[in-house]
């Protein structure tokens, strides 16, 4: 087959958090492998912005604002795009956040919040979409997870709690929809390059961590997500289900 196994030529692809960092790398990677693009976040600046990236490929992008957290904003964002596109043949559940501090003293707020970001937002994702899905009789679902799904990370207990429950969100519906042809699969990274952690990875203890932790001595740059996120979304992975794809330098093989 070649590299024809790659393409998403005539796909259409959801992309939660599609408005910056890793959620615009994958949404940009589906347009350059072909796909046209429904990008959702909660910012519709950051929206547009990628919206207009995507079209300078010569793709289509469809840009909604939403806050995945509520499933009648999840609920819009799949009639939009069915009713801008015909169809769903690709999710990628990207949306996140992270309110990180000593688990002593976090708050059942900052718990619900991080929960229902990261594993509720998706869970609704995969729900919503997945109905569509099923009566198409085929899809993509990709979850986005994190090496914080894997091993433990100090003050972090939210989160990796969150990213864990993504990966064994991701296995159990690969199980129960296999039947209707659905791939599910969870992602999951190490750490990249984005707004948030450019200024600890540039200073001198940012630099420490990466010397000891990662070895490959780097961290990722936000293009080198796009390639495993398009094999999933491809044929090429087309006996791959179930599976949390690690993307890491190497840190969790220590």
């Amino acid at each position: 087959m070649g590299l024809e196994m790659f393409s998403l030529q005539g796909k259409i692809a959801v992309v939660t958090g599609g408005g910056r960092g890793l959620g615009r790398a994958i949404a940009e990677g589906f347009a350059e492998a072909g796909a046209d693009v429904v990008l959702v976040a909660r910012t519709q600046a950051q929206l547009d912005a990628a919206a207009r990236h995507i079209e300078g490929l010569g793709r289509r992008a469809h840009p909604v604002a939403a806050d995945v957290t509520k499933r009648r904003d999840v609920e819009h964002v799949v009639a939009e795009a069915v009713q801008r596109f015909g169809q769903i043949d690709i999710l990628a559940n990207v949306a996140g956040m992270n309110i990180e501090g000593p688990s002593a003293e976090q708050t059942e707020e900052d718990w619900d919040a991080v929960l229902a970001v990261n594993l509720k937002g998706c869970y609704l994702g995969c729900q919503t979409v997945g109905r569509h899905m099923i009566e198409r009789g085929g899809g993509r679902i990709i979850n986005m997870s994190s090496i914080g799904g894997l091993i433990g990370i100090a003050r972090n207990s939210a989160y990796t709690a969150a990213k864990a429950g993504i990966i064994m969100l991701s296995r159990s519906l690969a199980v129960e929809w296999a039947r209707y042809r659905i791939n599910v699969n969870a992602l999951c990274p190490g750490y990249f390059i984005t707004d948030i952690n450019r200024d600890y990875f540039a200073s001198e203890s940012g630099q420490a961590f990466i010397k000891r932790f990662i070895p490959l001595r780097r961290t990722g740059q936000i293009e080198e997500i796009k390639g495993a996120a398009i094999f999933l979304a491809s044929p090429a992975s087309n006996f791959m289900t179930g599976s949390a794809l690690v993307i890491d330098g190497g840190q969790t093989a220590w």
